[in-house]
C-alpha cells in the first residue's frame, strides 16, 4: 500500500492553508496515512487550538471509513458507532471536512479540516486534492 508522504502531506496542508486564506478562514489542517497515523499537521495563526485535534479526528474517520467524513456523520447517532468512539478513545470525529487521500486508486490516507464551517472545512480539502499532484 503506498501511504501519502510527508512531501505530499506537507504541499497538502500548504494548499489548504492558500485556500483558507482565499476564503478568509482560519484552518487547522492535518494530514494522516492509511494507518491514521499523523503525518503532518499546521494551525493558522490565531486559528481555535480546538480545530487541531478536530482536524485529525475527521482525517482518522475519513481513513478508517475510505470516505468523506461528512458521510459519515448521520451514523454519529448510532450505537455502533458511539461504542467504536469509546473504544478508539474519541480518535475519530464523523463530522464534514476531511477527505480519503487515494493513490493509484488505493487508499493512501486522509486531510481533515476544521475551522469554518463544515462546507468551508471540505472545500479546502478538495481544493488541496485538486491542486497537489499525488504520486
Amino acid at each position: 500500500m503506498a501511504d501519502v508522504t510527508l512531501a505530499e502531506s506537507l504541499n497538502l496542508c500548504e494548499a489548504t492553508i492558500a485556500k483558507a486564506k482565499a476564503m478568509g478562514i482560519k484552518i487547522s489542517v492535518s494530514v494522516v496515512d492509511s494507518g491514521t497515523n499523523l503525518v503532518a499537521m499546521q494551525r493558522m495563526d490565531k486559528t481555535l487550538l480546538l480545530t487541531v485535534e478536530a482536524s485529525k479526528g475527521k482525517a482518522v474517520a475519513s481513513v478508517l471509513f475510505g470516505k468523506p467524513s461528512g458521510e459519515l456523520a448521520p451514523r454519529n447517532d448510532s450505537p455502533v458507532m458511539k461504542a467504536l468512539q469509546i473504544q478508539m478513545q474519541g480518535r475519530f470525529i464523523l463530522g464534514q471536512g476531511a477527505l480519503p487521500i487515494m493513490k493509484d486508486g488505493e487508499l493512501a490516507g486522509a486531510i481533515g479540516v476544521s475551522g469554518g464551517t463544515s462546507q468551508e472545512d471540505e472545500d479546502c480539502a478538495k481544493a488541496a486534492l485538486d491542486t497537489v499532484k499525488l504520486g
